[in-house]
């Protein structure tokens, strides 16, 4: 394979991989004449590109084109199109052409159908952080890739710790193998709690603290993540997450759906095991109080985006959220 597409928002795992293919290719002793990195605001980035990855490489090796954080997933001309249109079937096997960005490619563009006929689309998506169970699966891949086994309470505690971050996960994991060495029992909790700092201050315990209407933990949660330069959006994006599977199982449940496996496909859950506790979660919140939580979200979400100053405009709305899950029973009354 000489074309690559990489898209998606995990920088850390994107990198690595580019990395790799990279060091697959090219001959260190001649990386300086035959790695080319072309930024997205490089005049013709698109077509130097395409120029260097005809261009037979120097000495051995191959040669390896990156146009970064490129915007021709999503737009692209006819004439730059067409210009791709023919070289790509003509590029040699001695060169490998690298597209990356962190938007998804318009699959319905002529652009993305060319490179999925003569190349390779790869997704580094980020997990949403609110799928613990999909995160869990991620944290036991790769201790696996890296030679190492956990118990399922040492997962569990590095979910809590690291959650969809890989950048973190992967030193933890480092610190974990240095520190367990050649012992052939899985890596404990013990081990965990030790060695990575298990952080309490995340966006799905801010949401546990809203739904349980606890004004002041809920704002000491979002100061401490605040503090920590978790972005803004980010955090909006989490309780989102968190309030709208919350509403599906609650709808679900008010019209006497009962099978576990149903509510998890309506509500995008992954493990259908975790619906007892969800129905738990959500037994003193109304389904009116929910509704209207994702609309303050939807609006805070609007205010970040608009450029309102995101600390006072998160606090504001952590109050608002966390009265209205204190009186479920007023708001559903309202709401009838």
């Amino acid at each position: 394979m000489a074309v690559y597409y990489f898209w998606g928002e995990d920088d850390f795992q994107m990198n690595q991989a580019i990395a790799q293919l990279r060091q697959r290719a090219i001959d260190d002793a001649w990386a300086s004449f035959n790695y080319d990195k072309i930024g997205s605001d490089a005049a013709e980035g698109p077509t130097v590109a395409l120029n260097q990855a005809m261009t037979p490489p120097f000495g051995t090796g191959k040669r390896f084109v990156w146009l970064v954080d490129t915007p021709l997933g999503q737009r692209c001309s006819e004439a730059l199109r067409l210009e791709f249109e023919r070289t790509l079937p003509k590029l040699p096997d001695t060169s490998i052409l690298l597209l990356s960005s962190q938007q998804k490619p318009d699959g319905r563009s002529k652009f993305t159908k060319l490179l999925q006929k003569h190349g390779e689309i790869r997704e580094f998506g980020t997990i949403p952080p609110w799928k613990s169970d999909q995160i869990a699966r991620q944290i036991e891949q790769t201790a696996k890739a890296q030679g190492l086994t956990l118990t399922q309470d040492a997962v569990d505690l590095l979910v809590d710790a690291v959650g969809n971050q890989t950048r973190q996960l992967m030193l933890e994991l480092e610190k974990l193998s240095l520190f367990w060495g050649d012992r052939a029992d899985p890596i404990d909790a013990a081990a965990v709690s030790q060695l990575v700092t298990v952080s309490t201050q995340s966006s799905l315990q801010l949401a546990a603290a809203l739904r349980e209407g606890n004004i002041d933990r809920a704002l000491s949660l979002l100061a401490d993540l605040l503090n920590r330069n978790e972005a803004p959006l980010r955090i909006v994006s989490t309780l989102v997450g968190q309030f709208r599977t919350w509403l599906w199982v609650k709808l679900m449940a008010e019209s006497g759906e009962r099978n576990p496996q149903t509510i998890a496909k309506a509500a995008e859950i992954g493990n259908p095991k975790r619906i007892y506790f969800l129905q738990k979660e959500v037994a003193a919140l109304s389904l009116g109080g929910l509704q209207q939580v994702l609309e303050h979200l939807l609006a805070l979400e609007a205010g970040l985006k608009s450029g309102q100053d995101a600390t006072a405009l998160l606090q504001i709305k952590v109050v608002e959220i966390a009265q209205i899950c204190q009186n479920p029973r007023q708001i559903s009354a309202r709401v009838r």
